[in-house]
């Protein structure tokens, strides 16, 4: 059988406009990323702080994980999306209007974000849940790897940008923000809706299922929480507010530009697997991916050059975007239509704490203990987590092909 070109995914219209409103809201939760990074550590000088912003970001995907899933297998995952994405426009004309008020206060900007995170619990779940519905089977592979594409992308031009219009004020970076977040908005609604299967009782056994689900499968699981660990202990990214004013000395726009190298790493290797989709031995090139992201963030966080911090950033971008691709793919392929939401709530829960949880432990350690040794500290766990995950999930170490 001939292989369908890598553009053949974009014969459907509806993922034409999935992809647009993912590149949007990825390149606007990036600049508003950066803008909250740099004004939190401006008024507080706190690593600690910093770290409160993942952790009020992950705590509403924790608390709702349950319920987001069974939504988004009960309910349009369109229509999910587009009233998630309305309320996200709320938080970010919240952040914009204490910009323009000039408030000096920390708390009201966490409590925006629990709310941002409560939109983000419910639309992860129905975003992922949706794709393999917009394309047909055979396509999903270059689905997923378009999709992160996008992302990548706009995680390369939105911390950069970011970082530019906060040299023109606050206001104007996140005003850039709810513009993207508004647009994002259109192109949900544009999407045709897609029918669920009739909405059944709901219960216990119905709302763990999704967990039971992954538990069951040791490649999943082991993918899944591989993930987690790995990037829980090396989070570097949370600290970086702290390299560009103290350590290196960049400003803001060396935080956008610090903050996009991971994204430029990763948005390369996704092209590349956009194109040339992993054929064997993925289990191990996942262990690899892992491996050479630890030893990228040590690398940083002995860095005291922008251009070495630069370098490194970008290897772990790099590596970290196997990892997503291999894990991405196995959820996908390996879950059927009627447990996509359930399972993509929990894979949604192990991605934000591997990520929000992650700045959340990397402002703790670096409170602590210092900057510099909480991040290497974090390189050295990621080794050990992936030696570890090894030895006690060989289904995935031997994993060779990625779909059936």
């Amino acid at each position: 059988m001939r292989a369908l070109p890598a553009t053949a995914v974009f014969a459907s219209r509806d993922f034409g406009l999935y992809l647009a409103a993912r590149f949007l809201s990825a390149l606007a939760i990036q600049m508003q990323n950066v803008a909250i990074g740099w004004l939190v550590y401006d008024l507080t000088r706190d690593p600690l702080a910093l770290g409160l912003v993942g952790l009020a970001s992950f705590l509403p995907a924790l608390a709702l994980a349950l319920i987001t899933g069974h939504t988004a297998d009960r309910y349009d995952r369109r229509a999910i999306l587009v009233v998630c994405y309305v309320v996200t426009l709320g938080t970010a004309l919240g952040l914009l209007a204490m910009a323009v008020g000039g408030s000096g206060q920390v708390l009201p900007i966490y409590g925006l974000l629990l709310v941002f995170g409560i939109s983000r619990a419910f639309a992860n779940p129905a975003g992922q849940a949706l794709v393999p519905n917009l394309v047909p089977p055979e396509q999903l592979g270059n689905a997923i790897a378009w999709n992160s594409t996008a992302w990548q992308t706009a995680t390369i031009a939105g911390p950069a940008l970011g970082g530019l219009l906060y040299y023109f004020g606050a206001t104007v970076a996140f005003g850039a923000a709810a513009l993207c977040f508004l647009a994002c908005c259109l192109l949900f609604g544009l999407i045709r809706s897609r029918p669920q299967p009739p909405p059944g009782e709901v219960s216990w056994e119905t709302l763990l299922a999704g967990i039971r689900f992954i538990r069951s499968r040791p490649t999943i699981f082991g993918a899944i929480s591989l993930d987690l660990f790995a990037v829980l202990l090396g989070g570097a990214t949370a600290l970086l507010p702290v390299y560009a004013r103290d350590i290196l000395d960049a400003g803001p726009g060396g935080l956008g530009l610090m903050r996009s190298m991971p994204a430029v790493g990763a948005l390369l290797v996704a092209l590349w697997l956009a194109q040339r989709p992993l054929q064997s031995r993925s289990g191990l090139r996942m262990f690899q991916g892992v491996a050479l992201f630890g030893i990228a963030t040590i690398g940083f966080g002995l860095s005291e050059s922008l251009i070495l911090s630069c370098v490194c950033l970008f290897v772990l971008g790099a590596a970290d975007m196997i990892s997503v691709y291999i894990r991405s793919t196995l959820v996908q392929f390996d879950t059927p239509d009627a447990m996509r939401g359930r399972v993509a709530a929990v894979n949604s829960v192990f991605i934000g704490a591997s990520n929000e949880l992650g700045e959340f432990e990397s402002g703790a350690l670096a409170a602590a203990i210092g900057t510099v040794p909480a991040v290497v500290v974090g390189g050295v766990g990621t080794l050990v987590v992936g030696g570890l995950w090894m030895r006690w999930f060989p289904e995935l170490r031997y994993r060779d092909r990625l779909t059936s």
